[in-house]
């Protein structure tokens, strides 16, 4: 069932049309593809997520119609946008049991960027890559918070759940799980939850005052890990929170002393060449 909410996007990603029919193979030419996922039934502060996939798209508009001025090109050329999953507005089983095959379906052919949406999507996300790929991905993580607790405020899952899970369940290499801009208070057993696993956590006090060069080690040390894995397939989730508030103010729980702009888009300009199949943001 079509579920026309009022917050689902009516335009497209830098104005381009919405594409309702999944292509039955991967376009030469259209090799990435971007998705919502309106859902934010899991916030613990404040909600508005749902918004975010056309707000996203709102604000693409402004972007002008040229080349990138670091890597010369224009995504006008090589993305398809598929509009919103459609998406019960009910529990959280139900939002992911309806997500997973939407997501299968468009990770066949196209490199896809999901436009959220709380932490919760990120779970059923790798589910369906796991699926794909048959093995474990690797992760580099952006966000303030751990998201490793075991329990969401007694319930067995929700966005602060989804690392714990990803991990206990085998979705992801937890020697290729990178997490970057961590800085929220929480019991010791669950902000190292990651290190203790034998992956890597980049705290935003660790990375305080550095940028540009000054982050060369960061981006040596993740490439080295992901080479010496065999570079498998790597996702990229980016929780808005993990940048300051000063950039970010509206997100849902924000916590001070957070990432610059600058530093996120050093990392991530560095990095453009790894081996990406997929991000959420």
């Amino acid at each position: 069932m079509e579920h026309a909410f009022a917050y689902l996007s009516t335009s497209g990603f830098l104005g381009l049309p919405i594409v309702k029919d999944l292509p039955a193979d991967k376009a030469a030419n259209q090799s990435y593809a971007i998705a919502g996922i309106n859902w934010d039934g899991s916030c613990t502060n404040r909600p508005g997520a749902r918004f975010g996939p056309s707000a996203i798209r709102y604000a693409s508009q402004m972007l002008c119609e040229a080349t990138h001025p670091l890597f010369d090109v224009s995504p006008l050329n090589s993305l398809t946008d598929f509009g919103d999953l459609s998406l019960p507005n009910t529990s959280i089983d139900s939002m992911r049991a309806a997500l997973m095959p939407q997501a299968g379906a468009l990770i066949k052919n196209n490199t896809m960027v999901w436009l959220g949406g709380d932490h919760s999507i990120t779970l059923p996300l790798l589910r369906a890559y796991k699926a794909y790929y048959q093995q474990p991905l690797a992760c580099i993580h952006f966000d303030a918070h751990c998201d490793t607790w075991t329990n969401h405020f007694g319930e067995p899952s929700g966005h602060g759940t989804w690392v714990y899970e990803a991990i206990t369940e085998g979705l992801v290499d937890p020697e290729c799980f990178v997490q970057i801009g961590i800085r929220s208070s929480g019991e010791r057993a669950a902000r190292e939850f990651v290190n203790d696993r034998g992956g890597r956590i980049y705290t935003a006090r660790e990375l305080r005052g550095k940028d540009g060069d000054a982050l060369e080690n960061v981006i040596d040390e993740v490439r080295a890990r992901m080479t010496k894995a065999g570079n498998p397939p790597l996702y990229l989730t980016f929780d808005i929170d993990a940048l300051d508030p000063a950039f970010a103010p509206g997100t849902g729980t924000p916590e001070v002393g957070g990432l610059t702009t600058s530093q996120a888009m050093t990392l991530l300009e560095a990095w453009h060449d790894l081996n990406w199949v997929g991000m959420d943001c």
